[in-house]
Order: C-alpha cells, then structure tokens, then sequence
C-alpha cells in the first residue's frame, strides 16, 4: 500500500463510520493535533483545539458510541476528499506526509465544510502502515468552530 492509499483508507473508514477501526490505524505512543494558532510550533506552548494519546483517542470513539451521548445523536455523515498529497520524509521505518483535506459534516439539518492542510508521520507496518502522529491544521482554526463533533 502506498502512503497516499493509506490516506484514502483511513478517509473511507471515517466516512463509513467505522471508528474502531480507524482508532486501530494508530500507533500506541501516536498522537493527534489540531493546533489552535496558524504555525503553531508545538502543542504545549499554548491552548490546542484537540490534542490527544491514543488513550484520549479511545475515549473519543467510545463517545461517539455511548448510547447517552445525546449531543451526537445522529452521528454525523461525513465526505473526507483527500488530495494534493506530498511524501516529504522517507525513511526505511517511517513516512512524513502531507496533504490536503476537505470535509463535508452533515448533522442535524446542517451543513458545515472544513478545510485542512494534514500532516501524517506513518510508521510502516507488513506492507502498509500505522499513524504515529497526524496534524490537522484547519484553515479557520482561530475562527468561530460552532464544536467539532467529528473526526478529521
């Protein structure tokens, strides 16, 4: 699998709704960033909108399951269009990607579009590989977000 079918793979899974098994794409030490500031350098010099272990990552898919979790009922339906997609690292243990993203939310009536400069840290695994880091930069992350109730 190439990194950019691996791109596609875990777009698919999010659009179908299958979140166990996009959380299974993730490395145990991997982690997930939405950077609040545009150029945001590191996490922890100020407030992110999301950043989060797999351990938090678990506990977001199991929300979105949770039977009382009346806030995301429905679910959201969502389109993920991946593009313009760049390998700028390789290493014979890990890929630094970067690509594009649009998302299509429809939830509750609505519809909401984000736009997403993405950076992926692959780490390969028999033939494919595993997210060990993804950055999603949203093009209007100091702007008014209304809750982002899904998963980029």
């Amino acid at each position: 699998m190439t990194p950019e079918q691996f791109l596609y793979h875990e777009a698919r899974l999010l659009d179908e709704q299958r979140y166990e098994d996009w959380l299974e794409l993730f490395t145990e030490d991997a982690t997930y960033w939405l950077p609040l500031e545009r150029g945001q350098k590191d996490p922890f010099e100020t407030s992110s909108l999301i950043h989060d272990d797999r351990t938090l990552l678990e506990l977001r898919v199991k929300q979105l399951r949770h039977p009382r979790a009346h806030a995301r009922v429905p679910l959201a339906r969502t389109v993920h269009q991946v593009c313009n997609v760049l390998v700028d690292k390789d290493s014979p243990e890990e890929v630094v990607v970067a690509s594009t993203l649009s998302v299509v939310e429809f939830r509750s009536e609505k519809q909401r579009l984000y736009g997403a400069l993405v950076q992926h840290r692959l780490r390969r695994n028999n033939g494919s590989f595993r997210i060990a880091h993804k950055r999603v930069d949203l093009v209007n992350s100091e702007g008014e977000l209304d809750g982002i109730s899904i998963l980029l």
